[in-house]
């Protein structure tokens, strides 16, 4: 079977939510003998060198890429105001890297062709034009709902009212495109439902977050207690807004449990305030080199999130690392955990703070949640029985175009 994945950056190295989530169905499919050829965009803000990638993966797959920008130009987003077009979608677009696409289509027949993402989606014309493959879309994240919770906290007016426009716009391109494929893939229940809203007809499979449980191994004889830490990328802005919060409203009453607490942060495209944290148990790392180490050698998982949508992934690896993970509702949306078993879920600083406390005070409560989220993730998030229930779908769907 040949399948062709289209992504909006290079899936390699596989260290953050988006790039982890292509380079598992990459993996699973090429385990069960597909033939897989990528196109990716390669913007500005996250360039890769392919002659920088070393990893057994990529030396199996065909790899096509196109550099572009799609930094925000603001004379262009004020322009952007008075089109149709939704300004977050069209930086991705690019006429060279669709004549590019064009050539590739005319060059070889694909049974399956994959969008990852709304950012690719405006390249399904020119699929269409030149491919007679099953279209798929995989929607990562329902995107509208994330500028629209962003412009929901926002408190300076000008800002609010632009964020809620780029929410609309979202929504109106999203909902546009949902019936244009043969089959949606949605990262969680949650938002298969806010797809089915758009009116989506067309089939519809809930595909968890897919991970390789072999890279993920502890050892506890390196797990430093009592720590917390937080990891995600930094160039996100709801992990920005999330962090913030715990930061300013939690974080000072947290650091006089214990004064052998220390609170760990991680991430790449580190911003320059979190650095600028006045307390003396807050380590701001930045960019960590192995994130399941620096897992590994923490206890305590905080993911305060107050905005996004879409699966956490880190939540998935932290829960495969065995760590007691403390999460908003928020964050931990369309992840199959309970409250106390698996996982602790905290939407304020008051269960923030009790929820730390009980952790810090009864270690083995903590020890025994990390158990449990690993049980949830083998049963739910193997790399294996995900991809062969995807290669079921895209089967199904060929046989179809046979008849």
């Amino acid at each position: 079977m040949k399948i062709l994945l289209i992504t909006k950056r290079i899936p390699f190295p596989p260290n953050s939510g988006y790039p982890i989530v292509v380079y598992n169905t990459m993996k699973g499919l090429l385990q069960l003998g597909a033939d897989i050829t990528l196109f990716s965009l390669n913007p500005a803000n996250s360039r890769l060198d392919l002659e920088d990638i070393s990893d057994p993966i990529f030396e199996k797959i065909k790899t096509h890429t196109h550099d572009l920008d799609t930094e925000v130009n603001v004379w262009a987003a004020f322009f952007n105001i008075f089109t149709n077009e939704s300004y977050n979608v069209s930086r991705y677009y690019n006429e060279d890297a669709a004549r590019q696409l064009e050539n590739v289509l005319r060059e070889n027949t694909f049974d399956i062709i994959q969008f990852e993402g709304l950012f690719v989606v405006p390249y399904l014309d020119v699929v269409k034009a030149n491919s007679n493959a099953k279209l798929i879309y995989r929607a990562h994240n329902i995107e509208f709902t994330m500028w629209e919770r962003l412009s929901h906290s926002e408190s300076f007016l000008i800002r609010r009212k632009y964020l809620a426009f780029l929410a609309q716009r979202l929504k109106a391109y999203e909902t546009e495109q949902i019936n244009r494929f043969h089959q949606i893939f949605a990262i969680s229940e949650p938002d298969r439902q806010s797809i089915l809203m758009f009116g989506c007809e067309v089939p519809m499979t809930v595909f968890p977050v897919a991970i390789d449980l072999e890279r993920y191994k502890v050892d506890k004889t390196k797990t430093s207690f009592p720590t917390l830490f937080h990891l995600g990328a930094m160039d996100w802005r709801p992990n920005q807004e999330g962090l913030e919060w715990f930061l300013d409203d939690i974080w000072p009453d947290i650091e006089k449990l214990n004064k052998d607490l220390r609170f760990y942060i991680a991430g790449k495209n580190m911003q320059k305030h979190f650095f600028e944290y006045d307390s003396d148990n807050l380590i701001v790392e930045g960019e960590v080199f192995d994130a399941v180490e620096f897992m590994n050698s923490k206890a305590i998982m905080i993911v305060p999130l107050i905005s996004g949508t879409g699966m956490r992934v880190k939540i998935i690896e932290g829960m495969a690392m065995k760590k007691c993970i403390i999460a908003t509702t928020t964050a931990a949306e369309g992840i199959n955990c309970r409250h106390g078993h698996d996982i602790l879920i905290a939407d304020s600083a008051d269960e923030f703070y009790r929820s730390i406390l009980q952790c810090v005070i009864n270690p083995k409560r903590w020890l025994e949640i990390g158990e449990n989220a690993r049980k949830t993730v083998e049963n739910e998030h193997g790399v294996h029985l995900i991809s062969s229930q995807m290669l079921n779908i895209y089967e199904d769907l060929i046989s179809v175009k046979a008849d």
